[in-house]
């Protein structure tokens, strides 16, 4: 809920091209997990974020394991703005440097054998940054896929 109430103070901001454009963008990023939770409690994420976003109270959210909306704090369910807030520079600090980034190496994700020979070939993995050799890749980053690079 405070990613969407943070909504509130962009629409303050009164920018013109590309930064409105940016803004825009992080606006619709800001609802975008409570429309996965509500999504997730088979609601419509954007009827969900809709009713939150009309009322005045900053408490007010949708709990989604009891389908009910009211006060989040009475819940038991707490959003704490400061681990939101470090989490959204830390994902702007991340967006940042992948803009400024020449190009980006990742590891490809493996294809998985279906017939399920046992060839006693065991990837036992190696250190992370060893090419070939498994490890601790980026095989965690799904979707980052750079395309041409």
């Amino acid at each position: 809920v405070a990613l969407l109430r943070s909504v509130k103070a962009l629409e303050k901001l009164k920018l013109k091209g590309d930064q409105a454009l940016g803004v825009q963008l992080i606006r619709n990023i800001l609802e975008m997990p409570i429309r996965k939770i509500a999504s997730n409690a088979g609601q419509d994420g954007s009827v969900v974020a809709s009713r939150i976003r009309k009322s005045d109270d900053m408490g007010y959210g949708y709990d989604a394991l009891n389908d009910k909306y009211g006060d989040m704090f009475d819940f038991g369910v707490v959003d704490p703005a400061k681990v939101v807030r470090s989490a959204l520079q830390n994902a702007a600090s991340v967006a940042s440097l992948l803009m400024t980034t020449d190009s980006i190496v990742v590891e490809e994700p493996k294809q998985e054998d279906d017939d399920h020979h046992d060839d006693h070939h065991h990837d036992m993995g190696g250190m992370g940054g060893m090419g070939g050799m498994g490890g601790m890749g980026m095989g965690g980053m799904g979707g980052m896929g750079m395309g041409g690079f």
